[in-house]
C-alpha cells in the first residue's frame, strides 16, 4: 500500500528576505510518515521547510510555498494514485498578491499588504486531481474544534478529519505531544488521548489503514 503524506508549514514570500508562514514544526506529519514506513507501507512525504531529518526509507519531496506543494501533490496523484493520502501540512491560506523584488524598506509607521488566496491542496484532491483513494485531513483549530472539523470534512470530501486544538501550549504546534479527535462522515467522533506524536502516529496509521481497507472491500 502506498501513502502520500504532507507535512510542515509553507512559506509565502513577501520580498527576498521575508515571508508569511505559521508555527507548524512538521513533527506530526513526519511521525506519520515514519509510522507508515514502520508498518511496511511505501511512503511519499511532501514537506514544507522544517528542521527535521527525513524518515529513513521514505521518499521525501521538499517544497516551500503552497503553490509548490499543490503542484507536487497533483503530480504525484496523477503518476501514482496513492491508496491513502494524509494531509497533515499547515498550508498557508494567503500569500502576497505581489512579491517585491527588493527588500521592503522601513518608511511609514504602518504598512499595508494585499493578500490573495493560495491554492487549496486538500480541497483540490477530489475536485481537481480526481483522487479516489482514502482521504484524510487535519483541522488545526483554536475554537469550535469538532464543528469546524466536520465542516472541513464535508467541504473537502474527506473520509476522515483529525482535529487538534492548536491553542493549547502542551500539544499541537512545536510540541512533542498531541491530543486529537477523529471526525467521521457519519457525524461520530472519537478522541485519542494525549500522547507522544510518535505513539499517536502509529495509532492513526493503524486506524486509517483499517478504514481504507474496509472502504475498498466492504
Amino acid at each position: 500500500m502506498h501513502l502520500l503524506i504532507t507535512a510542515g508549514p509553507t512559506r509565502e514570500a513577501l520580498d527576498p528576505v521575508r515571508f508569511l508562514s505559521n508555527r507548524s514544526s512538521g513533527k506530526m506529519g513526519y511521525a506519520l510518515a515514519e509510522a507508515a514506513k514502520e508498518a511496511g507501507y511505501e511512503v511519499t512525504l511532501v514537506s514544507g521547510p522544517v528542521a527535521l531529518a527525513a524518515p529513513e526509507g521514505v521518499h521525501l519531496v521538499k517544497v516551500e510555498s503552497a503553490q509548490q506543494m499543490w503542484e507536487a501533490v497533483q503530480s504525484f496523484c496523477k503518476a501514482s494514485a496513492p491508496h491513502i493520502a494524509i494531509h497533515a501540512a499547515a498550508v498557508a491560506d494567503y500569500r502576497a498578491k505581489t512579491v517585491q523584488s527588493q527588500k521592503i524598506k522601513k518608511h511609514d509607521e504602518t504598512l499595508t499588504l494585499e493578500l490573495e488566496r493560495t491554492p487549496d491542496v486538500l480541497g483540490s484532491m477530489r475536485t481537481v486531481f480526481g483522487y479516489q483513494g482514502f482521504l484524510v485531513g487535519f483541522a488545526a483549530e483554536t475554537e469550535h474544534l469538532v464543528e469546524n472539523a466536520m465542516a472541513k470534512l464535508q467541504r473537502k470530501g474527506c473520509d476522515l478529519v483529525i482535529a487538534n486544538d492548536v491553542s493549547r501550549a502542551d500539544t499541537g504546534f512545536d510540541s512533542a505531544e498531541n491530543e486529537v479527535i477523529l471526525c467521521f462522515p457519519s457525524g461520530n467522533t472519537e478522541p485519542l488521548p494525549k500522547q507522544s506524536k510518535r505513539s499517536l502516529a502509529r495509532e492513526i496509521i493503524r486506524r486509517v489503514a483499517k478504514l481504507a481497507a474496509e472502504k475498498t472491500h466492504p
